[in-house]
């Protein structure tokens, strides 16, 4: 089954939005790629379910560097120590900040015929770690910043 490219657009608008305004950094989008998985290609990944009238995941996916900057920025005066214990929690927060703008703009797409939720965002990180994946036709997309790149991979139908 395919992923109707529409759905894409609200997580990469409301990426962008939320770099902007809470990190202040542009996002410059690369090329959409289609995968079979939606896979993370980072150390970082965060995945959010997405259920109701479409179903599926994102999966948001950040290096460990991008992280510290990201959670230094929205955390200012926290010790590396305490960022360590701390950023699966800004992150997840950072990834529902995003998620909940997308989740507007996509019931403007629906024209809010079709109820969606989201699920709480699941935090993992590692160099080899693996995740068992819906085989559903993902559209993924590198947004780059000066802080490094977000992989989103939308999984939706």
């Amino acid at each position: 089954m395919n992923v109707n490219a529409e759905y894409v657009n609200p997580f990469l608008k409301a990426a962008s939005s939320v770099f902007k305004s809470v990190v202040g950094v542009d996002l410059r989008r690369g090329k959409l790629v289609v995968k079979d998985k939606p896979l993370p290609s980072h150390d970082v990944a965060i995945i959010i379910g997405i259920t109701g009238g479409v179903q599926g995941v994102v999966v948001y996916s950040f290096s460990m560097t991008m992280v510290y900057k990201i959670a230094d920025i929205l955390m200012p005066g926290l010790s590396k120590e305490q960022i360590d214990s701390e950023w699966k929690d800004i992150m997840g927060e950072f990834a529902n900040m995003i998620t909940g703008n997308a989740m507007n703009l996509f019931t403007d797409i629906t024209k809010g015929t079709q109820q969606v939720h989201i699920t709480t965002p699941t935090v993992i990180e590692g160099k080899e770690f693996t995740i068992s994946a819906i085989h559903q036709t993902t559209l993924g997309i590198n947004l780059y910043s000066p802080m490094g790149s977000l992989e989103v991979n939308v999984a939706l139908k």
